[in-house]
């Protein structure tokens, strides 16, 4: 494998710590996995499933066809690995011990490029920016989310420190302000903005446990927090209460075209397991919190939720089935059973049923089956269904 060249230029005069990223000479594939969860944002609109899918199970990567789901190519990895769209349509980000790996679904080929990273975490793209977060130092990496198509090494990238090394996210808004998550090693308590010169503009630390992020209509971002939500819009940070003294909510399930945001949703932070049954409705044009109860057979973890056509919610539970929510009225409108039922995951990391989307189409995975389903969700019916060699864990969308 070649080393492409690093690079180290400033952009413009964001005004910031900036370096430029060197790709690896390689990869040794270890087995060590990380543990930072993502937020899923969702993908809406089109009616085709197009571009491709990437699946991990462990020690292994495979790569469908996203109409047909036929297996284009299969990659060893290490023990169990994370999958983020890049959000270039080609590219998904791999969570390996050595930082992001740059696995391109169009080759297919899991590349020697790496954006080096102690702990990589959540990888964010909005705005024609694609921002890495490195959990084991609080850099964040941005660059250019279409800069990696076409390029033979690593794009030019700009990184920014944290003031502290936690487990965090960040994200790039349009005009160039940047969000990030603030923390320690001991607590996570709230965010910040930066503008394009890096000064400090806004900042709260009402957020308790603060994790997640998700961008609606207007450019509107919430962040879960463990009393709540925290919400940047127009400039500034409001906290959103919960109804509960611990009212934690994790992880937010986006569209760009909706001011209305879906939460996951705890109450009992005792509670064994990762099962829930509530989910949380943020509308981040009134500036508003509600909780809705789910019914007893709606148990869901932070992975069974997407946004879909209509910009719905589609809840993906342990009975089987996936459940229309419709975000304006809290109500569940439809059921489309998929799977057979099956419970809560021991550990966070283990393979359990998970939903992705693109445009009309659902992408669950089945590990008890090995199987991973195609579901048109205008209709609830399947399309496609493959069995892999193994029970697939983390799943990502190239969109095409």
């Amino acid at each position: 494998m070649s080393t492409p060249s690093p690079s180290t230029e400033a952009r413009g005069t964001r005004g910031r710590t900036f370096a430029g990223v060197a790709a690896l000479a390689g990869l040794a594939l270890v087995a060590t996995g990380c543990s930072a969860s993502t937020a899923d944002s969702g993908e809406t609109g089109g009616e085709a499933a197009e571009g491709r899918v990437a699946v991990a199970y462990q020690n292994g990567i495979a790569v469908l066809d996203g109409t047909t789901l036929e297996i284009v190519d299969e990659f060893e990895s290490e023990e169990f690995t994370r999958l983020n769209p890049v959000g270039d349509g080609r590219n998904v980000m791999v969570t390996m011990s050595k930082g992001f790996q740059v696995l391109d679904t169009a080759e297919p080929a899991l590349t020697d490029r790496v954006f080096d990273a102690t702990t990589p975490g959540h990888v964010v793209p909005h705005g024609g920016k694609t921002v890495l977060y490195d959990d084991g130092t609080g850099d964040s990496t941005v660059f250019e989310t279409d800069a990696l198509i076409g390029s033979e090494g690593l794009p030019e990238s700009e990184v920014i420190p944290a003031e502290a090394a936690h487990h965090g996210v960040s994200i790039e808004l349009e005009d160039g302000t940047f969000l990030t998550t603030i923390g320690d090693e001991t607590a996570r308590t709230g965010a910040r903005a930066l503008d394009a010169d890096g000064e400090e503009i806004a900042r709260s630390e009402d957020c308790p446990g603060i994790h997640g992020e998700g961008t609606a209509a207007d450019e509107a971002v919430v962040f879960g927090c463990e009393d709540g939500a925290l919400l940047y819009h127009h400039g500034e940070f409001e906290k959103l209460t919960a109804p509960d003294e611990f009212g934690r909510m994790g992880n937010a399930y986006v569209s760009e075209t909706s001011p209305l945001v879906v939460g996951d949703y705890k109450t009992d932070p005792d509670a064994e397991g990762y099962l829930l049954n509530m989910v949380t409705l943020i509308d981040t044009a009134e500036h508003t919190f509600d909780v809705v109860d789910l019914p007893d057979n709606v148990q869901y973890t932070y992975r069974d939720v997407v946004r879909g056509p209509e910009n719905l919610a589609y809840i993906l539970s342990t009975d089987g089935s996936i459940h229309v929510l419709d975000p304006e009225t809290g109500e569940l409108t439809d059921e489309f059973p998929v799977v057979e039922p099956w419970e809560g995951p021991a550990e966070w990391q283990d393979p359990h049923p998970t939903i992705k989307v693109n445009g009309d189409t659902a992408y669950v995975t089945e590990p008890a089956t090995n199987t991973v389903h195609a579901v048109d969700l205008t209709t609830g019916e399947k399309t496609a269904s493959v069995e892999l060699s193994a029970a697939p864990n983390e799943i990502a969308v190239a969109l095409g």
